[in-house]
């Protein structure tokens, strides 16, 4: 156990979006922030989302309205943020009579045009299939509009990587195991998921944002009653060779009244999702079912010309969303809003709780969760995040980017430098520094993925296994044979081995 005079204005409990997204807007405000993550960033709810950033079509007929237009207005936000990682993609919806009224989808589209501001997607519009569409023939026309995609896990780890660079303190594989307030402010022992070492702190404040395991931490390391409930649903989605060619996504409406997404996903691959069911289990633990498999199967062969089967599955991951417990009847109609709780000692010793929320509106959340912290420090700064970009991405676009990096690194292969382009920006040149050939990015572990971008995630990103790397700093999981991956974890554990032989000598 180690007993440390540090303290702390603010301990932010949970690496998921919301968690990296309020330590980098309070480290900017000039709190002395910690955050802990008990297993990896981006470890549960926020790697395995649909990877959109969207105002929620259907939450329309939910009537949250509310909600979708704040949505839909940090969509446009979002996208100059982080030009790398998100980036505009317009749907297709195929119309199905039977479903839903075309005059119901068209008003559905107005409002969705409507509801906030637009300046860089465009607006929406119908189409009609010809011969070459992918759908099936009964579906001859549908509408088009325009959402957002994001790389969730990288949203999450850039954010942290921003937090840091303000001076806040990143500890993965760390748990609050305790928190009790005392002398107004709060007395917090943190433990070593790794090798059970204690450290104690004191801090000023904490904020709850450990999404599925918010109310967790009420009875494990409060020991007190949570002041809301959540209802935990699980998402599913699996990854299958393309479906079809287009740039577009699908939503596909089903005869449940739920929508199923089908995604362009790392150029080979289309992602489709998502499941609503209610869960009860580990969240690290969520996995698909034989039984969402074939239902989303079936939705999809319900639409597409090619058909599917569970055996082209080549990945598939589940996502636990932590909802706020609104007593709906069914999973999907539960509101995806979110509620922070506050609650305070004398005035002293703040605790704030994150229910709910969404990937869309994460910077929102975490410029209200801070605003409302730092009435207890009157020293701290305005709200800064809406107009900073996300570390790499301070560029104009996509493709002048990757112009840039081919004249800088003739050497490097074109897709090699789009792939560093859509995961670090501009930071690309951080990465690649002293590359002056191909051998220069050493050993090959597999389809691209080279030893200097693995050091790179080691030393900058706090990657620590191979699977932190290949499907959460990365997609090359998709990539990387069985041996492939077992070389890289030798390869990692070898690499850390050594990094703790150096700091104990």
């Amino acid at each position: 156990m180690t007993t440390t005079h540090e303290e702390y204005d603010l301990v932010v409990i949970g690496g998921g979006v919301n968690g990296t997204g309020i330590t980098v807007d309070a480290a900017g405000r000039g709190l002395k922030v910690l955050l802990c993550e008990k297993a990896d960033l981006a470890s549960a709810t926020s790697s395995n989302s649909s990877k959109l950033i969207h105002g929620g079509l259907r939450y329309l007929e939910h009537y949250e309205f509310g909600l979708v237009k704040q949505a839909l207005a940090e969509r446009e936000t979002l996208l100059k943020k982080a030009p790398h990682i998100i980036w505009p993609m317009r749907f297709i919806l195929p119309h199905r009579p039977h479903l839903r009224p075309a005059w119901m989808i068209r008003m559905g589209l107005f409002l969705y045009d409507n509801l906030a501001k637009r300046n860089v997607l465009k607006g929406s519009c119908g189409v009609r299939f010809t011969d070459q569409s992918p759908m099936v023939a009964e579906i001859n026309k549908g509408f088009e509009y325009s959402d957002g995609w994001v790389d969730d896990a990288r949203l999450v780890t850039l954010n942290a990587v921003d937090a840091q660079s303000k001076g806040a303190t990143i500890l993965t594989r760390t748990q609050c195991v305790s928190a009790k307030r005392s002398n107004d402010q709060w007395e917090i022992a943190l433990e070593n998921t790794l090798n059970g070492d204690i450290k104690n702190i004191k801090a000023k404040a904490i904020i709850n944002a450990a999404g599925p395991w918010v109310k967790n931490f009420f009875d494990t390391a409060l020991k007190k009653k949570s002041p809301k409930n959540i209802r935990l649903i699980k998402g599913s989605h699996f990854v299958v060779p393309k479906i079809h060619n287009d740039d577009q996504a699908y939503i596909l409406q089903n005869e449940d009244k739920r929508i199923v997404f089908v995604l362009p996903y790392e150029d080979d691959y289309s992602l489709v999702g998502t499941t609503d069911v209610e869960y009860t289990g580990n969240p690290l633990e969520a996995e698909i079912s034989e039984e969402e498999t074939e239902y989303l199967v079936d939705i999809v062969n319900k639409h597409f010309k090619k058909k599917i089967s569970a055996a082209d599955v080549v990945h598939s991951f589940s996502g636990v969303r932590p909802l706020l417990d609104d007593e709906s009847s069914s999973p999907d109609a539960i509101t995806r809003d979110y509620t922070l709780e506050l609650e305070d000692e004398h005035g002293k010793a703040p605790l704030l709780s994150v229910y709910g929320g969404k990937i869309t509106t994460y910077r929102k959340l975490s410029e209200s969760a801070v605003t409302q912290i730092c009435k207890y420090f009157p020293k701290a700064t305005a709200p800064w995040t809406k107009d900073a970009p996300i570390p790499g991405g301070d560029f104009e676009s996509q493709d002048l980017l990757l112009e840039t990096l081919e004249l800088a690194y003739p050497f490097l292969p074109k897709p090699l430098l789009k792939r560093y382009v859509r995961t670090y920006g501009t930071h690309s040149h951080v990465l690649l520094q002293g590359a002056c050939s191909l051998d220069d990015l050493g050993e090959n572990f597999g389809a691209g993925l080279f030893d200097k971008e693995v050091n790179y995630l080691i030393d900058n990103e706090w990657a620590m296994t191979a699977d932190d790397i290949l499907w959460r700093r990365t997609k090359m999981g998709l990539r990387l044979t069985p041996v492939q991956k077992s070389d890289l974890s030798q390869h990692v554990i070898s690499l850390l081995n050594e990094e703790k032989k150096a700091q104990v000598a």
